[in-house]
């Protein structure tokens, strides 16, 4: 069965290959692993020939899909020559492409809740107990009292009119989890061998996006050993120290 790709950009390597698989209309549990690594290797090649060089962990995958290809061709044998039964090679890559999916459909909602949260409107808080006070006037006056209550009034209803005015739109700027995972990097520098709260890593612990931004930024710098992260205990603090490929991804980027 073929099909055509189009180039587009991609957020890393599975996110090409759930877009493969996708539009293969292939069933994530039962992966044709020989299709899907073609047409991988082949949107590989268009990028060459389009002079954008494909990042290391490209590669890194396109190498897992052809071991996972061979390992599929050729069957396991004892030393009768009879097949042996293993575990399906597809297995892990499964595990991998579900985690991923998860990641970003987690990704997405955030991405929904920060847009509705940024079309919250408010106004800033007034002193309005000049208003209140004394709401009922019995009307006992000359005329001299009469004009300055008048005058009052006037006064009165500019004011509310100038705090109808006054409301804003609060607009958040977007913070990126690119931003985040540079700001926990900086920590990092800062002190190398320290065990960090996740509460340290959080700007502002009021704001709920800010704190599910540190969390899903710290869970994808765990995906690449960048970090580990331990608790403990249920609903406990998650304690954060430096992941063995820290310093080699600050090499990377020196480069």
């Amino acid at each position: 069965m073929g099909y055509k790709v189009k180039l587009k950009t991609f957020e890393g390597p599975f996110d090409l290959l759930v877009y493969l698989i996708e539009s293969a209309r292939m069933d994530i549990y039962d992966i044709k692993v020989s299709e899907i690594t073609e047409q991988y290797m082949e949107h590989l090649q268009r990028m060459q020939e389009l002079d954008v060089q494909p990042a290391s962990e490209f590669m890194v995958l396109a190498a897992n899909l052809i071991e996972i290809k061979s390992k599929m061709l050729l069957p396991r044998l004892d030393e009768k020559g009879e097949e042996i039964e293993s575990e399906d090679p597809r297995s892990g890559l499964v595990e991998r492409l579900l985690e991923y999916r998860r990641y970003k459909r987690a990704a997405e909602l955030f991405s929904q809740m920060e847009d509705q949260g940024a079309m919250v409107e408010s106004k800033p808080q007034e002193d309005i107990s000049a208003f209140l006070d004394d709401p009922e006037e019995i009307l006992q006056l000359d005329t001299d009292q009469l004009i300055n209550a008048f005058e009052a009034f006037l006064g009165r209803r500019k004011k509310v009119s100038e705090i109808r005015k006054n409301y804003e739109n609060v607009q958040k700027r977007k913070i990126t989890s690119e931003e985040r995972v540079s700001f926990i990097k900086m920590l990092f520098r800062q002190q190398p061998d320290a065990v960090y709260s996740f509460r340290e890593t959080v700007k502002d612990s009021q704001d709920k996006y800010d704190i599910a931004l540190s969390f899903t930024s710290i869970m994808e710098m765990v995906k690449q050993r960048q970090v580990r992260a331990e608790q403990k205990a249920l609903f406990g603090d998650i304690k954060v120290a430096k992941g063995e490929r820290f310093d080699q991804e600050e090499e990377n980027n020196d480069k």
